[in-house]
């Protein structure tokens, strides 16, 4: 057979049975509903899996060894076997044991939803600080759940604790190596994201240096985040229909006026139920909250339950400490909005980033919030002051110098510069604070 005309063996897609509890002895933000499920779904489908049933339990409380209760276990098995699903992902958080006994009972590989969430970090991240993120939130998930993947081998060498000194078989010996060798894995990658935190922090002190703004763009993944950011830079980033479809922040210069350029940046999707270990690896991304001048808070308004998500987002935000930065809400989507009024208010704008609707509007509120007096001036020194060029070229964005009767300077200026040239400012007169 000639080799062009070999044709690519596609791998088959994972068939996967979906489950959920939903009991009031859970926490409102662990349990199971018909959204959350859905969720579930989307989330298979962005790993590339296929969801082929879906089975949703409500019970008083969750059973301790099977979490679903031996009834339930039963029915999913079944599905398995007649759906001939290759794994079974729950949409709740399982202990180390029940996924031990998960899985020897339903006879396929058992994830829950945290689990499946890294799988889909780790396929997506590209850049190494993303790759190192994610690596770290998989060893801090991995490392709790050691001993529930080991108690097998601790039983078969009756390591109860009771047995002579020097019995105790390889299971503690291998758990207590892969739990050194972790420990030692997670430290390295810690020392390795506080390299990244620093090459940022001096990234960041020379836009602060430049006085230049920055501004963050956060939302509920798939909101329209990456959209937003191609529609205002042309940054030229993927934008597809998928959950967590951006994992590395992208940061781009926009001019927002002709008098105010802002540093502008991508992150990553917000989620509920997001795995704490996330929260805590991709702080070296998200600390740039914390540093922002402004959010702009994406929000898919087309979807019915943005104001849930909205709220997921104000929560993260609050737990990653940007709760004092100023937070301009872009409700994103407008054209498929179906309701009769929109949100409206000081610190609220509604836009497409994808028919480019309302991003002028957008421009304007961003150039309102972060004015911080640069204005646009013209300049007359007189050659016994020509030293103040020097200033000005230091704390200025000097655009032309013209040498006539005086030196003449167009440049944009911050109050600081403003403060050292205006007295040979043309037409200049001090701004009324009242108005």
């Amino acid at each position: 057979m000639r080799e062009d005309t070999l044709q690519p063996i596609e791998k088959p897609r994972d068939r996967a049975v979906l489950a959920g509890l939903s009991s009031p002895r859970l926490d409102s933000r662990d349990n199971a509903d018909e959204e959350t499920m859905a969720e579930l779904e989307a989330l298979v489908e962005t790993a590339g899996g296929e969801a082929v049933a879906s089975v949703l339990q409500n019970r008083a409380t969750p059973d301790p060894r099977t979490f679903i209760g031996e009834g339930k276990v039963s029915e999913i098995r079944d599905l398995v076997r007649h759906e001939e699903a290759t794994t079974v992902i729950f949409d709740n958080d399982l202990s180390p044991s029940q996924l031990r006994v998960l899985t020897e009972e339903l006879g396929v590989q058992v994830l829950d939803r945290s689990a499946l969430i890294l799988d889909i970090f780790a396929q997506r991240a590209k850049t190494r600080e993303g790759r190192l993120q994610v690596e770290l939130a998989q060893y801090q998930y991995l490392l709790p759940r050691l001993t529930g993947m080991w108690t097998h081998l601790e039983r078969q060498a009756g390591t109860s604790g009771k047995g002579p000194i020097g019995s105790k078989g390889p299971g503690e010996t291998q758990l207590e190596t892969d739990r050194r060798h972790i420990h030692r894995k997670i430290d390295k990658l810690k020392e390795e994201l506080e390299e990244v935190r620093r090459v940022r922090g001096t990234q960041r002190q020379r836009r602060m240096k430049n006085e230049i703004p920055v501004t963050a763009i956060v939302g509920y993944t798939n909101a329209g985040k990456s959209t937003l950011l191609n529609a205002l830079t042309g940054a030229g980033i993927p934008a597809n229909n998928r959950l967590f479809d951006t994992l590395d922040t992208t940061s781009r210069l926009l001019t927002v006026s002709d008098t105010m350029d802002v540093v502008l940046s991508d992150t990553v999707g917000f989620i509920r139920k997001l795995p704490h270990q996330l929260v805590d690896a991709f702080k070296a991304t998200l600390e740039e909250l914390e540093y922002a001048d402004l959010l702009l808070h994406v929000i898919d308004i087309s979807n019915p339950l943005w104001q849930e998500q909205a709220e997921i987002v104000d929560q993260l935000i609050r737990e990653l400490g940007a709760e004092k930065t100023p937070c301009l809400r872009v409700y994103n989507k407008s054209d498929l909005h179906w309701g009769d009024v929109r949100p409206h208010g000081q610190m609220e704008v509604n836009i497409s980033a994808k028919t480019g609707e309302g991003l002028p509007e957008l421009l304007a509120a961003i150039d309102r919030i972060l004015d911080r007096g640069t204005r646009r001036v013209t300049v007359h020194l007189p050659y016994d002051r020509a030293g103040l060029l020097d200033a000005l070229y230091r704390d200025a964005k000097v655009e032309s110098v013209e040498y006539a009767g005086t030196i003449d300077i167009v440049a944009v200026c911050n109050p600081k510069a403003i403060g050292i040239v205006k007295p040979y400012i043309e037409g200049w007169t001090e701004p009324d604070p009242f108005s």
